[in-house]
C-alpha cells in the first residue's frame, strides 16, 4: 500500500507488520482494546495505535487501516478528506455508511428491501412506524397504522448514547401522546425471551445468545401504559441454558445468516456490524432482525480477539 504523497500518513514501512490505527471513545477503548487483543494481534504481525484527537491526521501514522468510532461533523469531515488523499488506506469503516445505522427509520430499511426468503426460513422486520411529530398525533398515526399492541417504543436517534437505548413498551395508544417525537414504534413478536446477536466482521460472523424481553400477553398481564424497560439484551453472559425453550433457543440456520449477512455488507457498505435477531414464537421459520449495529461490543463476545484478528489478517493480504 503506498501513495505518492510524502506525509507520515503515507509512507509505509518496509516491515511486514500491519498497521491499525484506532479512533475510540474512551468507553470503546476500554471495553474493545483488551490486552488479549493487542497480545494476540502483535504475535500475528498487527499493531494497534491510538490516534491523538488533537492532532491532524496527515501528522499521524503510517496507517494500513484506520479503525474508529467517534460520532461528530468533524471527525467524520476529517476522516473524509483523509481517505481521500490516501486512499490506500484501509477505513473501518466509511463514514457516509455509518450513519445511515444512527437513524431507526433507515437501519432497517436494507433487511425490509431485501425480503429475504430462505429454504431455512425468512428474514424480515417487525411491522413499524417513524412518529416525526407532524400535525398529526402519535395516537392516531398508530391507529391509522393498524398496529397491533403491545408496542415497542425506540428513540429515533441510535447514536449509542444512554438515551438511545431509553426503550419501552406501550401496552396502550393512548400513552403514546406521553412521548416527545421523534420515536419508532415495532410491534412486539413473541420470542420466548431471547434474542440471537450476529456479530459480522467481513466475511465471517459468530452467533451468541441474549436474554431479552419475555413475552408479553396484553390484557392478561395487568400492565397498562407506557412502561420502560431495561437493556436485558445487553448483559455480556448468555441466556441459561435451562430456562430457554429448546426450540426458540436453536440458533438460527448458518446458510440463513451467512446469506443475510453476505447481502447486508453490500447494502450497508460495512464490515463491522452486528444484528439483533428474534424468532417468532408462532413461526419458528421466521425470524426478525429488531436493531442493527455498527461497530458493536464484540469484547462480549467469547474469543473476539481470535476472530478479530482473522478479520484484519484477511484485510491486510488485499493490500
Amino acid at each position: 500500500m503506498a501513495s505518492s504523497s510524502s506525509s507520515p500518513s503515507s509512507q509505509r514501512s518496509n516491515s511486514h507488520r500491519f498497521t491499525v490505527g484506532y479512533a475510540l471513545t474512551s468507553k470503546k477503548t476500554k471495553s474493545f482494546m483488551q490486552p488479549k487483543l493487542e497480545s494476540y494481534a502483535r504475535n500475528k504481525g498487527i499493531t494497534f495505535v491510538p490516534i491523538n484527537h488533537n492532532k491532524p491526521l496527515e501528522e499521524q501514522g503510517p496507517f494500513d487501516a484506520i479503525l474508529h468510532k467517534i460520532y461528530g461533523r468533524d471527525w467524520r469531515e476529517a476522516l473524509e478528506v483523509f481517505s481521500k488523499r490516501h486512499p490506500d488506506v484501509i477505513v473501518l469503516d466509511p463514514p457516509e455508511a455509518i450513519q445511515h445505522l444512527r437513524s431507526r427509520q433507515s437501519m432497517l430499511q436494507g433487511v425490509a428491501n431485501l425480503n429475504l426468503c430462505h429454504q431455512y426460513g425468512k428474514v424480515g422486520i417487525p411491522k413499524q412506524l417513524v412518529v416525526t411529530g407532524g400535525s398529526l398525533s402519535a395516537p392516531e398515526l398508530v391507529t391509522r397504522a393498524g398496529l397491533k399492541l403491545p408496542l415497542v417504543v425506540k428513540p429515533l436517534l441510535a447514536d449509542g448514547t444512554a438515551n438511545s437505548h431509553a426503550l419501552s413498551i406501550a401496552y396502550d395508544v393512548p400513552c403514546l401522546s406521553q412521548l416527545d417525537p421523534p420515536f419508532v414504534v415495532q410491534e412486539f413478536i413473541k420470542h420466548g425471551g431471547l434474542l440471537f446477536k450476529v456479530y459480522v466482521m467481513g466475511d465471517s460472523l459468530n452467533v451468541v445468545r441474549r436474554p431479552s424481553l419475555a413475552d408479553i400477553c396484553v390484557g392478561n398481564s395487568g400492565a397498562h401504559g407506557l412502561i420502560p424497560f431495561p437493556r436485558v439484551s445487553s448483559a455480556s453472559a448468555p441466556a441459561e441454558e435451562s430456562y430457554l425453550d429448546p426450540q426458540t433457543a436453536e440458533l438460527p440456520p448458518q446458510q440463513l445468516l451467512d446469506s443475510l449477512a453476505r447481502e447486508l455488507r453490500q447494502r450497508l457498505g460495512l464490515s463491522l456490524f452486528n444484528m439483533d435477531i428474534i424468532r417468532a414464537r408462532e413461526k419458528l421459520n421466521n425470524y426478525y432482525v429488531i436493531d442493527i449495529n455498527y461497530f458493536p461490543g464484540y469484547g462480549k463476545m467469547p474469543d473476539y480477539e481470535i476472530f478479530f484478528t482473522e478479520f484484519l489478517l484477511r484485510l491486510s493480504k488485499k493490500c
